[in-house]
C-alpha cells in the first residue's frame, strides 16, 4: 500500500512523464523526497524518470527533461506517478496503458498527479477506487467516468491507488507519505525547509475560500455565491437566492453592483458559461447535454448565452478553442 515503509532503503519511485506534464505539480512531488534525504542525513528516498518513448519530454511551460528511460522500464519499481498537465484528458497512448496495468499486475503501489487521474482511469486502474484530481477537470472527469467515485479532496489515497489534485497538493501528498513512514518530525522540518507554513491533509480544500477569491469579505454576498455554485444545474432564481442569504432581492441586486460590478443574473449565467466551457472542451458531450447540465433550458437559448459572451458558438469552441476571457476568480466555478 502507497505509504507503507518500504522494505529496503532507499525507496526507489518511478516517475511516468507524459507530454505537456505540470512542473510545479511534478517538482512539488520530487523536492519533498530530496529534502527528506538532506534533513535524515541519509537516502531514505530515490527517483527515476521515464517517458513513453524515452526520448527527452516537454513540461507544459515549455522546459525539457531528459528521462532514463521509456515506458516499459517502470515495472521494475514499487511506485509509479504518472504525472500530467494540459489537456491529459486528451491523452491516449495504448503502450502507455498496457505498461501501466503490467506493473500493476506485478504488485506496483500506481497514483498520478493533476490530470493524470484521467489517464489512469482510461487504462481502467481506477475502477473500484476513490480518487480525486484539478477542480478544473472535476466536472468533466465525472461526466466522462460516472462509475468511479471521485472526490474534491487535495488527495486521495486508496489501498494501492493515490490520486493528487496537482500544483503544491503534491507537496502536502509527499510530506503526509513522509510523516507516515518515517515520522512528523521530519515531516515537519522538511515542510519548513520549504517555508510551508503547515503540512494540508487531503481534506483541505483545493480552491482558495471565496473570499480571497474574490477580494470581498461580506458575508451576505458570499453566502449567496455559494448558493450559485452549489446549483449550476439547476439554477435558483433570484428570490430563492436572496431569502437563502437572509436578504431582500434589491439589497441582493445593490450589494453586487457594489462589489462584483454586474447584476446577480449575469453574475449567475457568467458562472454556468464557464461550466460549460470546461464541459465542452473536457468531454465529448452533445452541446444540449452540456446547456442541460448547466441550466440553460435549450440549446438555442445557451448558444445565443455562449455567443454573446465568448464571441464564438459552442460548436467552433471546440474547434478553435481559446483562452478564458479576463475574470474574477471566482465566476470560474469548480
Amino acid at each position: 500500500m502507497f505509504g507503507d515503509l518500504s522494505v529496503k532503503l532507499p525507496q526507489e519511485i518511478a516517475f511516468l512523464l507524459v507530454p505537456n506534464f505540470s512542473m510545479i505539480a511534478f517538482t512539488s512531488a520530487v523536492e519533498p523526497l530530496r529534502l527528506a534525504n538532506r534533513v535524515a542525513g541519509k537516502e531514505l528516498y530515490s527517483w527515476h524518470l521515464f517517458s513513453p518513448d524515452g526520448k527527452p519530454i516537454n513540461a507544459s511551460n515549455g522546459i525539457l527533461l531528459t528521462p532514463e528511460g521509456a515506458v516499459e522500464q517502470i515495472g521494475n519499481y514499487d511506485t509509479i506517478i504518472l504525472c500530467s498537465g494540459v489537456n491529459g484528458h486528451l491523452y491516449d497512448d495504448k503502450n502507455v496503458f498496457a505498461q501501466l496495468r503490467r506493473a500493476d499486475r506485478q504488485g506496483s503501489d500506481i497514483g498520478a498527479l493533476c490530470t493524470g487521474a484521467h489517464i489512469l482511469a482510461k487504462a481502467n486502474l481506477l475502477n473500484g477506487y476513490r480518487c480525486t484530481i484539478h477542480w478544473e477537470n472535476l466536472a468533466s472527469f465525472a461526466e466522462n467516468f460516472p462509475e468511479i467515485e471521485t472526490t474534491s479532496e487535495l488527495f486521495e489515497i486508496d489501498r494501492n491507488r493515490f490520486t493528487c489534485s496537482g500544483g503544491t497538493a503534491a507537496l502536502d501528498m509527499m510530506l503526509n507519505l513522509i510523516s507516515q513512514q518515517h515520522g512528523h518530525e521530519l515531516a515537519a522540518a522538511v515542510s519548513e525547509q520549504f517555508i510551508h507554513e503547515r503540512i494540508r491533509d487531503r481534506h483541505d480544500h483545493q480552491r482558495m475560500a471565496l473570499t480571497a477569491r474574490l477580494g470581498v469579505r461580506h458575508p451576505k454576498l458570499i453566502q449567496v455565491i455559494q448558493q450559485m455554485e452549489a446549483n449550476l444545474e439547476e439554477p435558483l432564481d433570484r428570490a430563492e437566492l436572496a431569502e437563502a442569504a437572509g436578504l431582500s432581492s434589491r439589497q441582493m441586486e445593490r450589494l453586487f453592483a457594489k462589489y462584483l460590478h454586474r447584476s446577480p443574473a449575469r453574475y449567475y449565467v457568467e458562472l454556468r458559461l464557464h461550466r460549460a466551457r470546461l464541459l465542452l472542451l473536457q468531454t465529448n458531450m452533445s452541446v444540449i447535454d452540456v446547456a442541460l447540465a448547466c441550466g440553460f433550458v435549450s440549446a438555442s437559448h445557451f448558444s445565443k448565452c455562449y455567443r454573446d459572451f465568448f464571441g464564438k458558438t459552442p460548436r467552433r469552441e471546440r474547434a478553435t478553442p481559446t483562452p478564458l476571457p479576463r475574470m474574477p476568480l471566482a465566476s470560474v466555478a469548480a
